[in-house]
């Protein structure tokens, strides 16, 4: 058995930082069905910006908001503005399918990978 990427949100714009919640990452409910994530569901989101790289699990947001804020302690490491690639991954023992996207800096769905 092995962790294999399943999906992936490329090149996400961080909308906000927030410290004074609990934590996690509120991410567009719309970009979450496009690649197949969950609300409360572990992720590995790595800054493209400052190389910051963190586990947290999701909050989903506003379809079409293009929301992606960085919750609580998150914040620290990541901050509004910065460029980052969201990934969630599958325990399996054969190859799976991924769902990989790319969005526009409103984080937008532009095109699967």
């Amino acid at each position: 058995m092995r962790f294999l990427l399943r999906s992936k949100i490329h090149r996400a714009t961080v909308t906000e930082a927030n410290l004074d919640y609990v934590g996690s990452v509120t991410i567009d409910s719309k970009l979450l069905e496009h690649v197949g994530l969950m609300e409360g569901e572990k992720v590995l989101v790595t800054s493209v910006t400052s190389g910051a790289r963190l586990e947290t699990y999701i909050i989903a947001g506003e379809a079409e908001s293009g929301v992606v804020c960085m919750n609580g302690p998150t914040a620290h490491l990541i901050k509004e503005g910065e460029v980052v690639v969201i990934m969630g991954f599958e325990l399996a023992d054969a190859p799976i399918e991924q769902k990989v996207i790319l969005v526009d800096i409103h984080n937008h769905f532009v095109h699967y990978l």
